[in-house]
């Protein structure tokens, strides 16, 4: 991949911080993590696991360890993980290596690095090993009276947002059969917003059941929303679904997983440094986490973080 972002640079010295969620992908890869360790201390570099039990205490955990100096940040985890350590890292030069063992994993796999855990740790204590660093964009996220955020993949704002929504709410049933009877709730209630947006200066109003803005290309587990996006071309990829029916949704979902989607004549796709994106009663949703209601400023920063590759 290149871009405006630049080219390799070197990695400092130090130490390799490492956030490591052992829930993720429901605890499917709890041995990848001392494969990591063992990796990344080959390298001849201190390695120090964080310690933290809610996700703020980890957020926390990860700025504190950039701020005191670490050369890198090692994620053992999904997007959710990443999506912790990018809001330390962004913009600070220390860069982030993403071993994927998540159930969505999709800032990992837009960015080059292998599905395979065990892969993706070689490939980042061998970045380690050179002192090498690449760029790659982020997606800055700005609301009126709230702190910025950062993410790396996808950012929802229409039905799959509001499907989350629903499933963060449901006590009952457990795992994936949570998510989707979520859908099946909001399919019945699926009814297209007003959106206000505005592209690079550009104001735009339309109905729609989804918006979607990507750095990269997926979001779900390799759903591929925003199948042309490039996270090293500078630019966001902005996909509406106009005020499709129920029946027509349920058609095009799974072309999702293809990126044949966008092929629809209900569906548009455009690309932009910023875009602003409005809706009444919405939530928007970044790398699967929450990030609260419409409206917020989408910004591409090229070359906002570096990643171990």
């Amino acid at each position: 991949m290149t871009g405006p972002a630049g080219g390799p640079s070197a990695v400092v010295p130090g130490s390799v911080a490492v956030l490591a969620n052992p829930a993720a992908g429901r605890g499917r890869h709890a041995a990848v993590l001392p494969l990591v360790r063992d990796l990344l201390a080959a390298t001849g570099r201190p390695v120090r696991l964080l310690t933290a039990i809610t996700a703020d205490q980890a957020a926390s955990a990860c700025r504190a360890a950039v701020d005191g100096g670490a050369a890198a940040v090692v994620t053992v985890g999904g997007d959710g993980t990443v999506h912790l350590a990018l809001q330390a890292l962004a913009g600070t030069g220390v860069p982030l290596g993403p071993v994927p063992t998540g159930t969505g994993n999709d800032f990992a796999a837009g960015t080059g690095f292998p599905a395979d855990p065990a892969r993706a740790a070689a490939v980042i204590a061998a970045a380690l090993r050179a002192g090498r660093s690449r760029p790659v964009d982020l997606a800055r996220v700005s609301v009126l009276g709230r702190p910025d955020r950062w993410f790396g993949a996808v950012l929802a704002a229409g039905f799959d947002a509001v499907v989350n929504e629903r499933a963060n709410r449901m006590r009952w049933p457990s795992g994936p059969r949570r998510y989707d009877l979520a859908v099946l709730v909001e399919l019945a209630r699926l009814r297209p917003r007003r959106y206000r947006m505005v592209c690079d200066g550009e104001p735009d109003e339309f109905d729609a059941v989804l918006v979607a803005v990507g750095n990269c290309a997926s979001y779900g587990g390799g759903m591929r929303i925003c199948p042309a996006a490039d996270p090293t071309d500078g630019l966001l990829d902005v996909v509406v679904a106009g005020p499709v029916t129920r029946r027509t949704l349920i058609r095009i979902k799974p072309q999702v997983r293809r990126g044949s989607h966008v092929d629809h004549p209900m569906v548009r796709s455009l690309r932009a440094r910023q875009v602003t994106i409005d809706a009444p009663d919405l939530v928007c949703y970044a790398d699967g986490e929450r990030l609260g209601p419409l409206p917020v400023t989408v910004t591409a920063v090229p070359g906002a973080l570096r990643l171990l590759l």
